[in-house]
């Protein structure tokens, strides 16, 4: 599984973990990486370890993160932020509405979310602002509340974090006491995502 000193590549696990991770393109479990590599959990998270510390090592302009529900996915480094920035990154603030911001945010804290929740938090309707933030590639889709009809669970994406500067949703500014309670979150609750 170790790099060989003569040549210096990845080991063949962590050369496959690190292009299906490309390919799926989307923050892919533990689980799923095994499930897609034929490789037994311990030895994805070897595959894992070895490509984090080759991207550090090389000063990659990529980094391997895991988010608090442990999935994995590739993101910029982010001491390259400032120049992606012009490019890709903040046009966030000018193309969302107050609304638009507000149920990003309600995702944000709550994911895994159902879109009733997210009403019952904003107190209005928000099916077209749902739309609009899956539309917009911010919140997706992934899986689904074991409750009667089986809503959509929300959470954020990729293109969520990049856009808006944070390497993990651990990086979200804490919420006040109002917020909190605004949120429906106990204050272990917060901290259960860290």
């Amino acid at each position: 599984m170790k790099k060989t000193a003569k040549s210096e590549m990845l080991s063949e696990e962590a050369r496959l973990c690190e292009v299906i991770l490309f390919v799926e393109n989307v923050p892919t479990s533990l689980d799923r990486l095994s499930e897609l590599t034929g490789l037994k959990p311990d030895i994805v998270e070897d595959a894992l370890q070895e490509l984090r510390d080759d991207y550090s090592e090389r000063g990659s302009g990529l980094i391997l993160t895991e988010d608090e529900n442990e999935m994995f996915s590739f993101m910029p480094a982010p001491d390259l932020y400032p120049q992606l920035k012009q490019s890709y990154g903040r046009k966030v603030d000018r193309r969302l509405s107050r609304a638009a911001m507000e149920t990003l945010a309600i995702v944000a804290y709550g994911q895994p979310i159902t879109r009733a929740d997210i009403e019952k938090i904003r107190g209005v309707g928000s099916d077209s602002i749902v739309k609009l933030l899956r539309d917009k590639e911010y919140i997706m889709v992934r899986g689904r509340k074991e409750t009667k009809g089986h809503p959509c669970l929300y959470y954020t994406t990729r293109k969520f974090l990049y856009e808006f500067n944070l390497t993990s949703i651990q990086d979200l500014p804490k919420l006040s006491e109002i917020d909190r309670i605004r949120f429906g979150l106990t204050e272990d609750e917060e901290n259960e995502d860290e």
